[in-house]
């Protein structure tokens, strides 16, 4: 009887906490303990600090990319708009612009980005892929354009502080971050718009026909993306104490990697912000541990590419797994 008790009791468990985000938190602990024993710096309140400032912009993305990848879509723009938005908002501050102009035109960029994203999925009917691939590479242009391709200096004070400040003794970035991952996680799962999402990512076509508007959604998905990736943008660039056209090559990927760990399914409609966060949580600290065991820059480049290929991997054992299930499920009801 007990026996059946603790069963039961850890079948709740698992069901609540989910086997894809179990498995995430098993790996955590494995990295740790890795990393741990390899340097025992690594296990220390400040790195752990240090690692979540450095998650910050990938997970300030990843929420977006989540609502986008759910709905069936993805964007490889986030690194080219995260340069210019750090550039831009340099610039503006370079000018005498005061702080909260400066940060509203340039998350405004962001907005009008992500408009210029769905117009082309939705209106010229282009692949996502290949519609941020395009964006990426003039936004990344126009970084080194209005800079004339060199790094601006920020020595605007308060915008420095206000994006670096600490609460907590954690910095303004991660705690961004954390709520930005509260908030938009209960849009996602409690809101009738994050059920719309959920809805045109299983069906775009079975959304439609219930009402619902996919190109709407959509758009409203690649706005989010690009406002949050704009934030992000300077708040990497207060870090930096400059607007850098050159920063953040590969961010998407990064982010996009965070994402299919945390179970989101490339091919949209399931998926969830808590898995996100161990995904986001995940790939920083494997990152930040290759660093501290002084593992080569491009042996970096090959684990990461490798974690990527380890995600997509386990993203379609898990599709197949769900394409299984469905069938059971429906033989099952035929009988």
């Amino acid at each position: 009887m007990e026996n059946t008790e603790k069963k039961s009791g850890l079948k709740k468990i698992v069901s609540m906490i989910g086997g894809n985000n179990l498995v995430l938190i098993g790996a955590i602990i494995v990295v740790f303990v890795l990393f741990t024993s390899l340097n025992r710096n690594f296990l220390t309140l400040q790195n752990m600090i240090n690692i979540l400032v450095a998650a910050s912009l990938i997970g300030i993305v990843a929420i977006g990319h989540t609502y986008l990848i759910i709905a069936g879509q993805n964007d490889l723009s986030p690194g080219s708009i995260a340069a210019f938005s750090g550039v831009m908002a340099a610039l503006l501050l370079g000018k005498g612009m005061p702080v909260l102009a400066a940060i509203v035109i340039t998350l405004l960029f962001g907005v009008l980005f992500g408009l210029f994203n769905a117009w082309m999925v939705n209106c010229i009917k282009l692949e996502a892929f290949i519609a941020t691939l395009v964006t990426q590479t003039i936004v990344r242009g126009f970084a080194y354009i209005i800079c004339d391709g060199r790094p601006v200096a920020i020595s605007n004070r308060t915008f420095i502080v206000l994006l670096n400040s600490r609460f907590l003794n954690i910095p303004v970035a991660v705690w961004i971050m954390l709520i930005a991952f509260v908030l938009f996680g209960f849009i996602l799962s409690r809101t009738r718009f994050g059920r719309s999402i959920y809805a045109i990512g299983g069906s775009a076509e079975a959304a439609r026909l219930a009402g619902l508007n996919p190109k709407r959604i959509v758009t409203i998905c690649f706005i989010l993306i690009g406002v949050l990736t704009a934030l992000g943008g300077m708040t990497f660039a207060a870090r930096m104490n400059a607007g850098q056209p050159a920063a953040n090559i590969n961010l998407e990927f990064d982010a996009i990697t965070a994402v299919i760990l945390g179970g989101v399914s490339f091919a949209g409609g399931v998926g969830g912000m808590f898995g996100t966060v161990l995904g986001v949580f995940l790939i920083q600290a494997f990152g930040t541990g290759l660093i501290m065991v002084n593992v080569p820059t491009f042996w970096q480049n090959v684990a990461k590419g490798a974690l990527l290929l380890f995600a997509l991997t386990f993203d379609y054992i898990r599709k197949e797994r769900r394409e299984k299930e469905l069938i059971a499920a429906s033989k099952k009801n035929a009988q």
